[in-house]
């Protein structure tokens, strides 16, 4: 028995294989947050402003990360009331009474999810296989250090 279903969405992703969930977002920004804080350039954007005009925005670039880590620091996964709270495949899913997109005869032609082809490929996967099993598996590649964009490391 798997045993945090929160972490399965609603669509067919696994949240815990989210570089969101992950805490990657807010981990990068408290990263890049000590390096500048190394740097002192908070003192000395003004000086910085003068051969990179950017830097004239530094206060607004600082506001940007503070709501990176707002919107994006902690996400306690779909189920448990994180991502999108417009996600329409989650009111979808709601509406018809479901728990997952798997257990819905029109999966394989529903427009909500085609253009996720991830979570689509993932409620096949759950459909075949079960939701136990399928977040099992999901669990050993995440604790073996899987993300879904394997870009980040």
């Amino acid at each position: 028995m798997v045993e945090n279903k929160n972490l399965i969405g609603y669509c067919g992703l696994y949240c815990g294989a989210c570089g969101i969930y992950q805490g990657k977002i807010k981990q990068a920004v408290e990263n890049l947050r000590k390096i500048i804080n190394f740097y002192g350039f908070d003192k000395i954007s003004a000086d910085l402003a003068a051969w990179e005009p950017a830097f004239q925005h530094y206060k607004e670039f600082e506001n940007v990360m503070d709501g990176l880590v707002k919107i994006f620091g902690e996400c306690p996964a779909c189920n448990a009331g994180g991502g999108d709270p417009a996600c329409v495949i989650r009111m979808c899913i709601k509406q018809k009474g479901y728990t997952i997109c798997a257990e819905c005869a029109d999966l394989e032609t529903c427009e909500k999810v085609q253009r996720f082809e991830r979570a689509k490929e993932g409620s096949r996967k759950i459909k075949a296989m079960g939701v136990d099993k399928w977040a099992e598996e999901m669990k050993k590649k995440v604790d073996a250090g899987y993300c879904y964009d394997e870009n980040i490391k």
